[in-house]
């Protein structure tokens, strides 16, 4: 239920309101606009007399949530949510940022190479795989512990803030120097993982499983968000068709659907939807164009020879070619 309250409302009036609310046993969400103040209740609704608050002096009106989700639900936080994950580093609220670097962290050497010139390019964030969920069990499944160090690292030589991908809630503590945690798309139902997530304070970009729908991708960005963590920013990466030409189906309809559904920032990695470098160019200007608050693209320094991706991986003077035609769709003010 949403309990829309008018501008600048009587004090005690909207305090009486708020605290027999909370007193029917509901939780509430407050969010503030331009011109409005909006109350999201969660939890069981059946005894709240609605015709009763919309007799209120101080309330514009009333309305039942009919979509699962609740907390991501752009009805109960009209505007867009900014999630800051670093200094000078935000996504949403019209900003425009590229997280770019290798699939896998492979040496202190190649990640710190390719941080240098992705920053260089542009890119506001790091990325880089440690732990690797691969549909082989014999192919290279990263450094793990070792592979955060090296992120750390990069991070302490180029001060770009760091995106890694987290497996199982237990390595957790590994990521206490970590920017951003990344959940990838096989762990998008992983709802043990998320109820964690829910407990932390860091930001999560959560990423669209591959046969995964969009409310679903919204129930999954829920849970975290049920658990008091709403610094959640959602993934489209991708998914599953029928058509074999391109690694998955790059759904940039996502964005606006995504767009008028949800208040959370929405990011396109276009590298893991269409699975070719050559195709990373058009799928980025296209996800650029149509509004999505970031893009995430992967960056090897000798794609020919990577232990992961190697065919969907940028060289870094192709990335910094893809950077400058995005930016000039969308310039952003606060690149390092």
């Amino acid at each position: 239920m949403v309990v829309v309250v008018k501008k600048n409302p009587d004090k005690e009036q909207f305090e009486n309101l708020t605290n027999w609310l909370k007193s029917l046993g509901v939780t509430l969400h407050i969010s503030e606009g331009e011109s409005n103040m909006v109350l999201g209740l969660v939890g069981d609704t059946s005894s709240v007399d609605i015709d009763l608050i919309r007799s209120l002096a101080i309330v514009e009106d009333v309305k039942r949530i009919q979509e699962p989700y609740k907390n991501a639900n752009r009805k109960f936080h009209p505007e867009d949510s900014v999630i800051k994950v670093a200094d000078g580093v935000e996504f949403g609220g019209g900003t425009f940022n590229i997280i770019a670097g290798p699939c896998s962290v492979e040496s202190e050497k190649q990640v710190i190479e390719i941080a240098e010139r992705v920053k260089k390019a542009g890119a506001t964030m790091l990325r880089g795989g440690a732990f690797k969920p691969r549909t082989s069990p014999y192919s290279f499944q990263g450094l793990g512990c070792s592979g955060i160090e090296l992120l750390i690292k990069a991070k302490e030589a180029t001060g770009l803030p760091i995106i890694t991908e987290i497996m199982e809630f237990s390595q957790l503590p590994l990521f206490d120097e970590v920017d951003v945690i990344q959940v990838g798309a096989r762990n998008m139902q992983n709802f043990e993982l998320l109820k964690e997530l829910g407990h932390t304070r860091k930001p999560i970009l959560l990423k669209r499983g591959l046969a995964n729908t969009i409310q679903e991708l919204l129930m999954s960005a829920e849970y975290i968000m049920a658990g008091g963590n709403e610094k959640v920013i959602l993934c489209e990466r991708g998914i599953r068709t029928f058509e074999t030409a391109t690694r998955n189906t790059l759904d940039v309809s996502a964005v606006p659907v995504l767009k008028k559904h949800t208040h959370l920032p929405v990011v396109i990695d276009p590298s893991h939807a269409c699975g070719y470098s050559n195709y990373v160019k058009p799928l980025a200007l296209a996800a650029t164009a149509i509004g999505c608050d970031g893009l995430m693209i992967e960056v090897h320094n000798d794609p020919q020879h990577a232990l992961c991706d190697g065919a969907q991986s940028l060289t870094p003077d192709a990335f910094d070619d893809v950077a400058k035609a995005c930016f000039a769709l969308r310039p952003y003010s606060c690149r390092y």
